[in-house]
């Protein structure tokens, strides 16, 4: 499941050229191409949080919110603790949370679900014998980049045994690769990288990057174009 870079490529051109803006050369397309990308997936988490305060509907296809966990699920990856012993090295009293990890769902350590709180209720639980970690309630905060997680005594993990963790990974890095021929950038399949996103996203794709290259031709013709069929997607969308 992915979206073809050079079909959304080719219908921004199609588009741009309409309002006779000329011709968006490949390195600023990508740009605004992986820009476009992030604005949706981060969208995503947005529309879960407002959708989950909204009672669903019945029918199987239509459901708002079962939507969005598709297209969310696509990122979605579960680590044992050799993964993390590897790939989460140690730092001081916790684990650095490696850039491809854009959200952590869940973590469990022996079957245990691990609660992750923030910083200012991390450092009340620890000061309370009620409250406080322990083997059968595990407790963890994230600083910065850095996981910490502690049990019993308040001490922090260094062993990863027994842990899993389940989150979202961020959208790779889309690129419409080319080789130049003529003194002209012809496609190159062989090395390009599609965008990551659901196939029904190409779309909103396409608006999205064409709003953003009429900002960069200061062409307002172009954004109102994209702007236009943006909001003509949502309308669709909504009803």
């Amino acid at each position: 499941m992915a979206v073809s870079i050079d079909r959304v490529y080719q219908r921004v051109l199609t588009l741009a050229n309409k309002e006779q803006r000329g011709y968006i050369p490949p390195q600023e397309f990508n740009l605004l191409a992986n820009h476009a990308q992030m604005e949706i997936f981060e969208q995503y988490f947005y529309d879960v949080k407002q959708l989950g305060r909204i009672q669903g509907n019945n029918d199987e296809y239509s459901d708002p919110l079962q939507i969005l966990d598709e297209k969310i699920s696509i990122f979605e990856r579960e680590r044992d603790g050799f993964w993390i012993q590897s790939n989460m090295p140690q730092v001081t009293i916790g684990r650095r949370i490696p850039e491809e990890i854009y959200r952590i769902g869940t973590l469990q350590i022996s079957t245990r679900q691990v609660e992750i709180l923030n910083s200012k209720d991390f450092d009340m639980a620890r000061k309370s014998a009620l409250t406080g970690a322990s083997v059968n309630r595990p407790l963890a905060r994230i600083i910065g980049d850095v996981l910490q997680v502690i049990t019993s005594n308040n001490s922090f993990l260094t062993s990863t045994s027994g842990w899993n963790i389940r989150y979202v990974e961020a959208p790779r890095k889309a690129e419409w690769a080319y080789v130049v021929i003529n003194d002209k950038p012809l496609y190159n399949d062989n090395i390009s990288v599609d965008f990551e996103l659901h196939p029904s996203e190409e779309t909103e794709l396409v608006y999205r990057i064409l709003k953003f290259a009429g900002i960069n031709l200061k062409a307002q013709e172009v954004v109102q174009v994209g702007q236009t069929l943006e909001q003509t997607q949502i309308q669709q969308e909504k009803q």
